[in-house]
Protein backbone atom coordinates (compact mmCIF):
# COMPACT_ATOMS: atom_id res chain seq x y z
CA UNK A 1 0.00 0.00 0.00
CA UNK A 2 1.29 3.44 -0.95
CA UNK A 3 0.95 6.61 1.11
CA UNK A 4 -1.05 8.67 -1.38
CA UNK A 5 -3.15 7.90 -4.45
CA UNK A 6 -3.53 10.98 -6.65
CA UNK A 7 -6.65 10.96 -8.84
CA UNK A 8 -6.83 13.46 -11.71
CA UNK A 9 -9.64 13.97 -14.23
CA UNK A 10 -8.88 15.00 -17.79
CA UNK A 11 -11.57 16.53 -19.97
CA UNK A 12 -10.31 18.20 -23.14
CA UNK A 13 -7.41 19.85 -21.32
CA UNK A 14 -4.64 17.28 -21.73
CA UNK A 15 -1.80 19.81 -21.77
CA UNK A 16 -2.80 20.94 -18.28
CA UNK A 17 -3.02 17.32 -17.17
CA UNK A 18 0.52 16.60 -18.32
CA UNK A 19 1.80 19.78 -16.62
CA UNK A 20 -0.05 18.79 -13.44
CA UNK A 21 1.61 15.35 -13.45
CA UNK A 22 5.04 16.89 -14.03
CA UNK A 23 4.53 19.24 -11.08
CA UNK A 24 3.70 16.22 -8.89
CA UNK A 25 6.89 14.49 -10.05
CA UNK A 26 9.05 17.57 -9.52
CA UNK A 27 7.72 18.53 -6.08
CA UNK A 28 7.17 15.11 -4.48
CA UNK A 29 10.75 14.25 -3.60
CA UNK A 30 10.64 13.44 0.12
CA UNK A 31 10.12 9.69 0.00
CA UNK A 32 6.34 9.69 0.43
CA UNK A 33 5.14 6.92 -1.87
CA UNK A 34 2.40 7.75 -4.33
CA UNK A 35 0.51 6.54 -7.38
CA UNK A 36 -1.13 8.67 -10.07
CA UNK A 37 -4.48 7.63 -11.55
CA UNK A 38 -5.77 9.71 -14.45
CA UNK A 39 -9.35 9.30 -15.64
CA UNK A 40 -10.10 10.70 -19.07
CA UNK A 41 -13.75 11.78 -18.90
CA UNK A 42 -14.51 11.04 -22.56
CA UNK A 43 -12.50 13.87 -24.07
CA UNK A 44 -12.37 14.59 -27.78
CA UNK A 45 -10.20 12.08 -29.61
CA UNK A 46 -7.30 14.44 -30.39
CA UNK A 47 -7.07 15.55 -26.75
CA UNK A 48 -7.07 11.95 -25.51
CA UNK A 49 -4.42 10.95 -28.06
CA UNK A 50 -2.21 13.82 -26.90
CA UNK A 51 -2.63 12.60 -23.34
CA UNK A 52 -1.69 9.04 -24.32
CA UNK A 53 1.40 10.16 -26.23
CA UNK A 54 2.74 12.24 -23.36
CA UNK A 55 1.63 10.13 -20.41
CA UNK A 56 4.54 8.95 -18.19
CA UNK A 57 5.50 5.31 -18.72
CA UNK A 58 5.89 4.43 -15.05
CA UNK A 59 4.50 1.55 -13.04
CA UNK A 60 2.80 3.85 -10.51
CA UNK A 61 1.07 5.92 -13.23
CA UNK A 62 -2.11 4.60 -14.88
CA UNK A 63 -4.55 6.08 -17.39
CA UNK A 64 -8.17 4.98 -17.79
CA UNK A 65 -10.78 6.31 -20.20
CA UNK A 66 -14.51 6.56 -19.56
CA UNK A 67 -16.90 6.05 -22.49
CA UNK A 68 -19.11 8.82 -21.10
CA UNK A 69 -18.51 12.14 -19.33
CA UNK A 70 -19.45 11.35 -15.72
CA UNK A 71 -18.77 14.80 -14.26
CA UNK A 72 -16.52 15.71 -11.34
CA UNK A 73 -17.72 13.28 -8.69
CA UNK A 74 -18.38 10.46 -11.14
CA UNK A 75 -15.01 10.82 -12.82
CA UNK A 76 -13.18 10.79 -9.52
CA UNK A 77 -15.15 7.77 -8.33
CA UNK A 78 -14.09 5.91 -11.48
CA UNK A 79 -10.50 6.33 -10.35
CA UNK A 80 -11.04 5.20 -6.75
CA UNK A 81 -11.10 1.41 -7.39
CA UNK A 82 -7.55 1.62 -8.76
CA UNK A 83 -6.26 3.32 -5.60
CA UNK A 84 -4.36 1.41 -2.96
CA UNK A 85 -3.27 4.05 -0.47
CA UNK A 86 -3.81 5.46 3.00
CA UNK A 87 -4.74 8.86 1.58
CA UNK A 88 -6.55 9.99 -1.55
CA UNK A 89 -5.72 13.29 -3.25
CA UNK A 90 -8.32 14.46 -5.76
CA UNK A 91 -6.35 17.00 -7.77
CA UNK A 92 -7.72 19.24 -10.51
CA UNK A 93 -5.63 18.95 -13.65
CA UNK A 94 -5.28 22.76 -13.66
CA UNK A 95 -3.79 22.76 -10.13
CA UNK A 96 0.01 22.63 -9.86
CA UNK A 97 1.86 21.72 -6.69
CA UNK A 98 4.16 24.51 -5.51
CA UNK A 99 5.91 22.51 -2.79
CA UNK A 100 6.08 18.99 -1.37
CA UNK A 101 2.42 19.01 -0.38
CA UNK A 102 2.20 15.22 -0.26
CA UNK A 103 4.75 15.04 2.54
CA UNK A 104 3.31 18.01 4.44
CA UNK A 105 -0.27 16.73 4.36
CA UNK A 106 0.64 13.10 5.00
CA UNK A 107 2.52 14.19 8.12
CA UNK A 108 -0.35 16.43 9.20
CA UNK A 109 -3.01 13.76 8.74
CA UNK A 110 -0.87 11.13 10.46
CA UNK A 111 -0.85 13.27 13.59
CA UNK A 112 -4.48 14.50 13.41
CA UNK A 113 -6.70 11.44 13.34
CA UNK A 114 -9.93 13.47 13.59
CA UNK A 115 -9.32 15.18 10.23
CA UNK A 116 -11.15 13.61 7.31
CA UNK A 117 -9.99 15.95 4.56
CA UNK A 118 -7.57 18.82 4.19
CA UNK A 119 -6.45 21.16 1.45
CA UNK A 120 -3.47 23.26 0.47
CA UNK A 121 -3.39 27.06 0.32
CA UNK A 122 -4.48 28.11 -3.17
CA UNK A 123 -2.86 30.74 -5.39
CA UNK A 124 -3.93 31.86 -8.87
CA UNK A 125 -1.81 31.67 -12.02
CA UNK A 126 -0.18 34.99 -11.08
CA UNK A 127 0.65 33.55 -7.65
CA UNK A 128 -1.82 35.81 -5.91
CA UNK A 129 -3.53 34.41 -2.83
CA UNK A 130 -7.09 33.12 -3.37
CA UNK A 131 -9.48 31.64 -0.77
CA UNK A 132 -9.18 27.90 -0.20
CA UNK A 133 -12.39 27.25 1.76
CA UNK A 134 -15.94 28.51 2.12
CA UNK A 135 -18.91 28.65 4.46
CA UNK A 136 -22.05 26.61 3.92
CA UNK A 137 -24.47 28.52 1.70
CA UNK A 138 -27.65 28.68 3.75
CA UNK A 139 -30.18 31.41 4.46
CA UNK A 140 -27.85 33.42 6.68
CA UNK A 141 -25.18 33.63 4.03
CA UNK A 142 -27.70 34.46 1.32
CA UNK A 143 -29.38 37.17 3.39
CA UNK A 144 -26.38 38.77 5.09
CA UNK A 145 -23.31 37.69 3.12
CA UNK A 146 -20.04 36.09 4.09
CA UNK A 147 -18.57 39.27 5.56
CA UNK A 148 -21.37 39.65 8.09
CA UNK A 149 -21.02 36.04 9.24
CA UNK A 150 -17.27 36.38 9.58
CA UNK A 151 -17.60 39.56 11.62
CA UNK A 152 -20.36 38.32 13.93
CA UNK A 153 -18.94 34.85 14.61
CA UNK A 154 -15.28 34.65 13.55
CA UNK A 155 -14.62 31.37 15.36
CA UNK A 156 -17.43 29.67 13.45
CA UNK A 157 -16.85 31.54 10.19
CA UNK A 158 -13.12 32.32 9.76
CA UNK A 159 -12.20 34.96 7.19
CA UNK A 160 -11.88 33.45 3.75
CA UNK A 161 -9.75 36.24 2.32
CA UNK A 162 -7.03 35.96 4.90
CA UNK A 163 -3.72 34.23 4.24
CA UNK A 164 -3.27 31.92 7.24
CA UNK A 165 -0.04 30.58 8.69
CA UNK A 166 -1.65 27.90 10.88
CA UNK A 167 -4.26 25.22 10.08
CA UNK A 168 -7.87 26.39 10.19
CA UNK A 169 -11.15 24.46 10.35
CA UNK A 170 -13.73 25.24 7.66
CA UNK A 171 -17.18 24.15 6.53
CA UNK A 172 -15.86 22.95 3.19
CA UNK A 173 -12.71 23.10 1.12
CA UNK A 174 -11.81 24.05 -2.43
CA UNK A 175 -12.47 21.14 -4.78
CA UNK A 176 -9.30 21.74 -6.80
CA UNK A 177 -7.25 19.99 -4.10
CA UNK A 178 -8.93 17.56 -1.68
CA UNK A 179 -6.67 15.33 0.42
CA UNK A 180 -8.80 12.66 2.11
CA UNK A 181 -8.11 10.05 4.73
CA UNK A 182 -9.08 6.96 2.70
CA UNK A 183 -10.87 5.42 5.68
CA UNK A 184 -13.02 8.53 6.14
CA UNK A 185 -13.75 8.81 2.41
CA UNK A 186 -14.92 5.20 2.39
CA UNK A 187 -17.02 5.66 5.52
CA UNK A 188 -19.12 8.46 4.00
CA UNK A 189 -19.47 6.72 0.63
CA UNK A 190 -17.22 9.00 -1.41
CA UNK A 191 -18.57 11.61 -3.81
CA UNK A 192 -22.29 11.66 -4.55
CA UNK A 193 -22.40 10.84 -8.27
CA UNK A 194 -25.89 12.34 -8.60
CA UNK A 195 -24.02 15.65 -8.68
CA UNK A 196 -22.53 16.34 -12.11
CA UNK A 197 -20.67 19.57 -11.34
CA UNK A 198 -20.24 21.94 -8.37
CA UNK A 199 -21.09 21.78 -4.67
CA UNK A 200 -19.57 18.32 -4.23
CA UNK A 201 -17.25 19.81 -1.59
CA UNK A 202 -20.07 21.26 0.53
CA UNK A 203 -21.85 17.91 0.34
CA UNK A 204 -18.99 15.59 1.25
CA UNK A 205 -17.51 17.86 3.94
CA UNK A 206 -20.96 18.01 5.58
CA UNK A 207 -21.17 14.21 5.53
CA UNK A 208 -17.69 13.94 7.01
CA UNK A 209 -18.70 16.30 9.80
CA UNK A 210 -21.73 14.13 10.67
CA UNK A 211 -19.26 11.25 11.13
CA UNK A 212 -17.02 13.27 13.45
CA UNK A 213 -14.34 14.33 10.95
CA UNK A 214 -13.00 17.86 10.43
CA UNK A 215 -12.19 19.68 7.18
CA UNK A 216 -8.95 21.66 7.51
CA UNK A 217 -6.91 24.14 5.48
CA UNK A 218 -3.20 23.41 5.98
CA UNK A 219 -1.58 26.58 4.58
CA UNK A 220 1.99 25.23 4.73
CA UNK A 221 1.09 23.15 1.67
CA UNK A 222 0.69 25.30 -1.44
CA UNK A 223 -0.85 24.87 -4.87
CA UNK A 224 -1.28 27.13 -7.89
CA UNK A 225 -4.74 26.82 -9.47
CA UNK A 226 -5.55 28.22 -12.89
CA UNK A 227 -8.96 29.81 -12.40
CA UNK A 228 -11.84 28.45 -14.50
CA UNK A 229 -9.83 26.25 -16.87
CA UNK A 230 -11.42 22.90 -16.04
CA UNK A 231 -15.07 23.98 -16.47
CA UNK A 232 -15.26 27.50 -17.88
CA UNK A 233 -18.41 29.61 -17.56
CA UNK A 234 -21.65 29.74 -19.55
CA UNK A 235 -25.41 29.83 -18.97
CA UNK A 236 -25.45 26.03 -19.12
CA UNK A 237 -22.72 25.75 -16.48
CA UNK A 238 -24.38 28.36 -14.26
CA UNK A 239 -27.64 26.44 -14.47
CA UNK A 240 -25.85 23.24 -13.50
CA UNK A 241 -24.42 24.98 -10.44
CA UNK A 242 -27.94 25.88 -9.26
CA UNK A 243 -29.14 22.32 -9.89
CA UNK A 244 -26.34 20.91 -7.75
CA UNK A 245 -26.70 23.51 -5.00
CA UNK A 246 -30.43 22.92 -4.54
CA UNK A 247 -29.90 19.15 -4.54
CA UNK A 248 -27.19 19.35 -1.85
CA UNK A 249 -29.28 21.75 0.22
CA UNK A 250 -32.38 19.54 0.22
CA UNK A 251 -30.37 16.37 0.82
CA UNK A 252 -28.36 17.62 3.79
CA UNK A 253 -30.20 20.54 5.35
CA UNK A 254 -33.88 19.67 5.16
CA UNK A 255 -37.04 20.38 3.24
CA UNK A 256 -37.96 23.61 5.04
CA UNK A 257 -34.60 25.29 4.40
CA UNK A 258 -34.71 24.12 0.79
CA UNK A 259 -38.14 25.72 0.33
CA UNK A 260 -37.05 28.99 1.96
CA UNK A 261 -33.90 29.23 -0.16
CA UNK A 262 -35.85 28.54 -3.36
CA UNK A 263 -38.28 31.33 -2.48
CA UNK A 264 -35.45 33.74 -1.74
CA UNK A 265 -33.60 32.87 -4.95
CA UNK A 266 -36.74 33.25 -7.05
CA UNK A 267 -37.41 36.73 -5.66
CA UNK A 268 -33.75 37.74 -6.04
CA UNK A 269 -33.58 36.52 -9.63
CA UNK A 270 -36.75 38.39 -10.57
CA UNK A 271 -34.81 41.60 -9.91
CA UNK A 272 -32.06 40.54 -12.35
CA UNK A 273 -33.45 40.18 -15.90
CA UNK A 274 -30.14 38.80 -17.21
CA UNK A 275 -30.54 35.84 -14.87
CA UNK A 276 -34.18 35.04 -15.55
CA UNK A 277 -33.02 31.91 -17.40
CA UNK A 278 -32.22 30.42 -13.96
CA UNK A 279 -35.76 30.80 -12.57
CA UNK A 280 -37.14 27.57 -14.13
CA UNK A 281 -34.34 25.64 -12.41
CA UNK A 282 -35.01 27.25 -9.04
CA UNK A 283 -38.75 26.60 -9.08
CA UNK A 284 -38.41 23.05 -10.48
CA UNK A 285 -39.11 20.61 -7.58
CA UNK A 286 -36.70 18.08 -9.13
CA UNK A 287 -34.09 19.94 -11.19
CA UNK A 288 -31.76 16.92 -11.33
CA UNK A 289 -33.92 15.71 -14.24
CA UNK A 290 -32.49 18.57 -16.34
CA UNK A 291 -28.85 18.03 -15.32
CA UNK A 292 -26.06 17.72 -17.86
CA UNK A 293 -25.45 14.30 -16.36
CA UNK A 294 -28.49 13.03 -18.30
CA UNK A 295 -27.38 14.61 -21.57
CA UNK A 296 -24.08 12.82 -22.14
CA UNK A 297 -23.45 10.56 -25.15
CA UNK A 298 -21.41 7.37 -25.22
CA UNK A 299 -18.23 7.63 -27.27
CA UNK A 300 -15.97 4.61 -27.70
CA UNK A 301 -12.34 4.79 -28.67
CA UNK A 302 -10.30 1.85 -29.90
CA UNK A 303 -6.57 2.16 -29.33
Amino acid sequence: MTDVAIIIINYNTAKYTIDCIRAVQEKSVSGVTYQVIVVDNNSELDDYQYLCRNFPKQENFVLHRSVINTGFGGGNMLGVPYANARYLLFLNNDAMLLNDSLRLLTNFMDSHKNVGVCTAQNYDENHNFVPSFDHNKGLRRLLFGRGFLEKMNPSRFPKRKKEYSQPITADWLNGAFLFFRAEAFEKVGGFDTNIFLYWEEMDICHRLRTHGYKSILVPEAKVMHYQGVSTGTSKVINRESYISYLYVLKKNFGFLKWCCVRLYLTLALLLKPKKWYLIPTVIDPNPLTTSLKLKQTVRFYEE
